[in-house]
């Protein structure tokens, strides 16, 4: 007996070899077709991949564009209002200006007085030059100054000054302003020669 269990254990083991061998070929194939199947994976996953991102970029220029295009509009309507509403502060300092005015052109109907005229209006030229200063606007200098192109038009060369009144100012004809440094009017001057 001691054959036949040899033989049965033999033969259990040679079946159990072949099933092991039959598991290997079987998962053998199944690790091919796996690592294949990763493969095309792989190949496929960076293509995917690519057009995910591309998709994504479009997105995101799509909103890019759209806040610039936001953004663009935008700050067209405030130049708009701007550009509309932008002397809004210098009307509103001047507008008391106007109202002295009126009441000194009422008043002046009651009054034959030219001092007294001449007083208010004195007074009124006063106010107004001081909301000028408020609001940056400042007059150019031209008593003694030497004529600078800058600054000044000349509109006159008056010859035989001498010396020390060449290149100088002799004449202001109609004054200059700058409104916060920037000239706004030059100075029309009569020049020395």
């Amino acid at each position: 007996m001691e054959e036949k269990d040899i033989n049965i254990n033999e033969e259990e083991n040679l079946e159990e070899v072949n099933t092991e061998n039959a598991e290997n070929a079987e998962n053998a194939e199944s690790t091919e077709n796996t690592e294949a199947a990763t493969e095309e994976a792989e190949e496929l996953d960076p293509l995917t991949k690519a057009q995910q991102e591309i998709e994504e970029l479009k997105t995101q220029l799509l909103y890019k564009a759209a806040e610039f295009e936001n953004y663009r509009k935008r700050t067209l309507k405030e130049r708009a209002e701007l550009i509309l509403n932008g002397g809004e502060k210098v009307i509103s300092a001047i507008l008391p200006v106007l109202d002295d005015m009126e009441r000194a052109i009422a008043n002046g109907a009651k009054t034959d007085d030219p001092q007294v005229l001449r007083e208010g209006v004195e007074l009124i030229y006063n106010k107004f030059v001081k909301t000028l200063e408020g609001q940056g606007v400042s007059k150019i200098e031209t008593k003694d100054a030497d004529f600078d192109t800058d600054l000044h038009e000349a509109v006159a060369m008056v010859p035989g000054m001498g010396d020390d009144k060449k290149g100088k100012v002799i004449d202001c004809l109609q004054e200059g302003y700058k409104l916060n440094d920037k000239v706004i009017r030059h100075a029309k001057v009569a020049v020395g020669q």
